[in-house]
């Protein structure tokens, strides 16, 4: 599950888990963003500080891991980079799923090297109740020759959570609203510590 976990909230640690028992994964590597190359926010703390948030966060649940494989890496961070580093790591028969945003997943033809992520894993489209999943089918439509491959490679799970978003917790903060039970108690600590988003 990569993101920039800006901060990470309940909605993704929810998605992670239904991720986790819909599609019987083995368990749930959260990877924040180094340098995320199409994100350009003001408010964006350090990829060390987004770690620590996300390990957190995660630290209660046992088949949760955070990575620092982004982190670490000098330069942008790009998707196909992390994956052929994954694939060295568990080795070319693992299965990977990169859990993400319906909305997110939607920028995939803007990915650098599309083709080969598409080949490299399958992906978990969370959207929210009720969202319009016609932009998405049209993208299965452009990556794939047939509905069935399509099928096989992008999944849609819907979780009612989603409608937390790091977008309304940073501006929650800036305008002094609370953002208590939108994410996990010692991750709200640790921003107000270190005055993040302010």
């Amino acid at each position: 599950m990569g993101g920039t976990f800006n901060p990470i909230h309940h909605g993704h640690l929810v998605t992670a888990q239904e991720a986790l028992s819909q599609f019987n994964l083995d368990k749930v590597l959260f990877i924040p963003t180094g340098n995320p190359p199409h994100k350009v926010e003001n408010d964006l703390v350090s990829a060390e500080d987004r770690f620590i948030m996300t390990v957190i966060a995660t630290s209660s649940n046992s088949n949760f891991f955070v990575s620092r494989i982004e982190v670490e890496r000098e330069g942008e961070s790009y998707t196909i980079d992390t994956l052929r580093q994954l694939k060295k790591i568990y080795g070319k028969s693992s299965h990977l799923f990169f859990i993400t945003g319906a909305d997110a997943i939607l920028e995939i033809l803007t990915w650098k090297d599309t083709d080969e992520i598409v080949n490299l894993c399958r992906f978990i489209a969370a959207t929210r109740p009720g969202y319009d999943i016609t932009r998405l089918e049209e993208l299965k439509r452009k990556l794939f020759k047939s509905r069935a491959d399509a099928n096989k490679r992008i999944f849609v799970m819907e979780i009612p959570a989603l409608s937390i978003s790091s977008t309304d917790i940073r501006r929650r903060v800036k305008s002094s609203r609370p953002i208590d039970y939108l994410l996990p108690e010692g991750v709200n600590n640790y921003i107000l510590k270190h005055g993040f988003y302010k």
